[in-house]
């Protein structure tokens, strides 16, 4: 059992200050594991949507939540939109008798219904598989393989764990997104997913995707938008800077779990990762994702121009202007890129995460910083 304990504990925090708090993260993830600390299943106050009984309770909405006191917890709230009206009507009571934790694994259905009806009213919290902090640093090389999806990365052995990510995506892909309301027909889905895994930490090229697979551009940006809403894609724009130079303007692309990723690379096994040519891109997904569970910035892109400089992830937070280079090297030096954008972008510090042991000036405002300091949070890397 691994306890999220810091998760937990913002969830409780931000529970204390909001009348309704949506915890948003795709399928298997934990969410409903974190939810039954705080209230449990067997509960009056928990509603599972996803169980008819439960579905039952809830026919009349008002008379089944407005006599309820304390925390209530609503699981796979998309299932059943109507239930935001009731929601405002019951988060408007003053004094207020009970607040809300609602679930939900579809971003765009849950993110429309609470800006139109609880404006003002929620707070969200975003969450995804086991963090490299939840794990640690002992089991890096199998969380990096397996990813975070919990029956994942504890499942007995690499095999089994391969095994749950193929049926976890055949599952998605056939029951999961009809059921969120999306009439796409599973194995052309597959297949895009499929190519996108081979597109991951590059920039996204629409017109070649549309011509391999014998569709519109379109429909292309409607399945990458569709797998990004679902939390399995996420797309990392490009950040314009006011200079001269021609700048990309398209985003990057990349897995937001690496063991999902790597069932649609076909990778199996430690050895097998360490040897495939997307190595190197898998592994800065992967840091890319650490660092940004970790710092929460206001605002996340990367940074590139068509003459080749490029950093992995510029990131604003609280005013500052960080970059984040990703090498799977020994020991990183000074880039030319890494120059140019200290200079073009005005960038306050610049880290080199790598998955050595030492910290090391490489010029000023420019660190090597190992893996293991992604851990301490943004006062980790950036001191």
């Amino acid at each position: 059992m691994i306890v999220r304990q810091h998760l937990f504990d913002q969830i409780q925090g931000v529970l204390a200050r909001s009348r309704v708090v949506g915890l948003l993260g795709p399928r298997q993830c934990g969410k409903t594991t974190l939810a039954r600390r705080i209230v449990p299943p067997d509960s009056l106050n928990y509603f599972d949507l996803e169980d008819p009984r439960h579905l039952q309770r809830l026919e009349h909405p008002m008379n089944a939540l407005e006599s309820l006191r304390g925390v209530v917890v609503i699981d796979e709230v998309q299932r059943r939109p109507e239930l935001f009206q009731a929601l405002r009507v019951l988060a408007d009571r003053v004094p207020q008798p009970a607040k809300f934790l609602v679930l939900g694994s579809s971003a765009p259905d849950l993110l429309r219904q609470t800006s139109e009806s609880l404006a003002g009213r929620i707070a969200r919290v975003t969450m995804g598989g086991f963090s490299l902090a939840d794990v640690g640093l002992e089991n890096r090389e199998r969380h990096w393989l397996r990813g975070g999806y919990p029956l994942s990365f504890l499942a007995e052995g690499d095999g089994q764990s391969a095994a749950w990510r193929r049926d976890f995506a055949q599952t998605f892909l056939e029951r999961d997104v009809p059921q969120f309301g999306f009439s796409i027909p599973a194995a052309a889905l597959g297949r895009f997913w499929t190519m996108v895994a081979h597109y991951h930490g590059q920039v996204w090229n629409g017109a070649e995707a549309a011509r391999s697979l014998g569709i519109g551009q379109s429909l292309v940006r409607r399945y990458l938008d569709l797998l990004s809403d679902l939390f399995m894609i996420r797309q990392l724009p490009a950040w314009h800077a006011n200079l001269k130079k021609r700048q990309v303007k398209a985003p990057k692309i990349f897995f937001r779990d690496s063991g999902l990723l790597h069932h649609f690379l076909g990778i199996r096994s430690e050895i097998e990762l360490l040897s495939h040519p997307k190595c190197g891109a898998s592994w800065e997904g992967y840091v890319i994702e650490e660092v940004l569970r970790v710092a929460a910035p206001d605002e996340a892109y990367f940074w590139g121009t068509h003459q080749g400089a490029e950093i992995d992830l510029v990131m604003i937070k609280d005013g500052r202007m960080l970059g984040v280079e990703c090498k799977r090297v020994d020991a990183p030096r000074l880039t030319p890129s890494m120059r140019i954008a200290l200079d073009d972008l005005k960038l306050e510090r610049l880290v080199v995460v790598y998955p050595g042991s030492l910290r090391y000036s490489l010029a000023d405002r420019v660190e090597a910083v190992p893996l293991a300091a992604v851990e301490a949070g943004l006062a980790g890397l950036f001191p």
